[in-house]
């Protein structure tokens, strides 16, 4: 094996840093709380600078003076003085300081050099690991992909902001003279997005229903309008249905064609040359990312979603269904769901984008009454983490098909905001036009589409409000 110059190489560090900083903590308490924000004692080279920090933010926390002079005599009550390099050295700490008021630049250096030391490590362990038989590859990716992520997490620094620069970052989104303005991801259904104005960054959003009432529909219906007609970059994780079921729901949606017809190649030739020469052409080039990889992971979709960001900066993640993820390791199912309630609202927050995750209600209604909170499958944990629920339903599911009932609201459906951690709870009306799995924004007035094929030269075709439903 040839000689790898990187072997014998000395990690980074910056000596001069470290002491500066133990210096500046030395002689101001005020240096002492700025460092202690982006350092631990593992963030210093050498290892008497790390029991020098460590005795220093110990005597910070039980508020007693620090100084050399106490300093010293601490280290000496606990036999580390020598260790330490003496009082001398003690003294020589304090004389390397050049300004006080530099201690948050020399601690920024420090955490600097640790983060690549930190990198090397887990390189190292990441190489070991590779080199190593007794894993499955997928495990062994896992453990490798975690190692990197807690170094880049290590960068990250909280910190504490002034009312001021709160209230002007506040003042940029609330409107104080009546409109609603989308603060948020807009999700193309204007009632929704008056009430919650839009998809809020950070927030945990649960879209629930029971079976068969349209809940994936509504889902993909807001992804359309979001990297369609918004054109902004989105990732729809759908463990439910296939990539190419989804594609054919899109095109039937946003060409108006019957669902069925479509999948039977039995589409009239007016709309087959809409969808061929103009739609299929217009849809390809929006910024909708697709992966139906059954049985996700909490961690695999973590790992998904901080490359889509990383790479095409995606504004909202959608998961068709919740239920359907899976958490290894559970002892029982309402655990594992519990597990992966937290896992996507720690997504949500520590990606800052909105995850709106479907979900599925009990079945134990036949007559389908309307849904409540309670209704959530599974696990209370469900209601407990989600800033906003969403729960669907359509009373036409109460009725049987073709019956004068039925008839009357097969082309209602009700979307009821149950929870908004940030806002108004309320139920609004939408339309439903089940041939096209489609939801639109409730107009109690029916007209069939009027648009052509040469609509969708410059623009996509102006959609009518609603259609009249065909029962089947």
């Amino acid at each position: 094996m040839p000689d790898d110059p990187l072997v014998d190489k000395v990690p980074p560090h910056n000596l001069e840093a470290e002491m500066a900083v133990l210096g500046a903590m030395m002689q101001s308490g005020d240096a002492t709380g700025l460092c202690v924000q982006h350092l631990d004692a593992d963030s210093f080279y050498r290892p008497e600078h790390r029991a020098l920090f460590t005795a220093l933010v110990e005597m910070y926390d039980a508020s007693r003076a620090v100084d050399w002079v106490t300093l010293k005599e601490t280290l000496n009550q606990r036999g580390d003085l020598e260790t330490v390099g003496g009082g001398d050295y003690l003294i020589t700490l304090v004389d390397s300081v050049p300004t006080v008021a530099n201690a948050e630049y020399y601690a920024r250096v420090v955490k600097e050099k640790a983060l690549l030391r930190g990198l090397i490590q887990a390189a190292a362990e990441i190489i070991r690991d590779a080199h190593s038989h007794g894993d499955p590859v997928d495990e062994v990716l896992d453990r490798c992909e975690q190692r990197i992520f807690a170094v880049v997490e290590r960068k990250i620094v909280g910190q504490a902001y002034d009312v001021r620069t709160v209230l002007a970052d506040v003042m940029q989104k609330v409107d104080l003279i009546g409109k609603r303005a989308i603060t948020g991801v807009a999700t193309g259904f204007a009632d929704l997005d008056d009430k919650t104005r839009g998809l809020q960054p950070g927030e945990f959003i649960i879209l629930a229903a029971r079976p068969s009432v349209g809940k994936s529909a509504l889902a993909l219906n807001i992804a359309e309008h979001v990297a369609v007609d918004a054109e902004l970059p989105m990732a729809f994780f759908s463990l439910e249905m296939s990539k190419s079921e989804l594609v054919l729901r899109l095109l039937s949606s946003r060409a108006e064609v019957d669902g069925q017809q479509l999948r039977k190649g039995d589409v009239p030739v007016e709309k087959a040359r809409l969808i061929v020469q103009k739609v299929v052409p217009y849809i390809s080039n929006k910024p909708l990312y697709i992966d139906d990889t059954p049985a996700l992971r909490v961690i695999d979709l973590r790992a998904k979603c901080r490359r889509l960001l990383a790479r095409f900066n995606i504004k909202l993640v959608i998961v068709d269904y919740l239920q359907l993820m899976s958490s290894p390791g559970a002892e029982n199912r309402q655990v594992e769901v519990s597990n992966i309630s937290r896992g996507l609202k720690a997504l949500a927050r520590e990606l800052d984008l909105p995850v709106l995750a479907v979900a599925q209600l009990r079945r134990e209604s036949e007559e389908h009454r309307r849904p409540r909170l309670s209704d959530l499958r599974e696990s209370g944990a469900l209601e407990q983490d989600a800033d906003v629920v969403l729960l669907l339903h359509r009373e036409a599911m109460r009725h049987p098909p073709g019956t004068p009932e039925y008839d009357q609201v097969a082309g209602q459906a009700e979307l009821i905001i149950a929870k908004q951690r940030n806002g108004p709870t309320d139920t609004l009306k939408l339309t439903w036009q089940r041939r096209f799995t489609r939801f639109r924004t409730w107009s109690p007035r029916e007209a069939p589409a009027t648009y052509d094929v040469e609509q969708y030269e410059t623009a996509p075709p102006a959609v009518p409000q609603s259609e009249t439903e065909t029962p089947f």
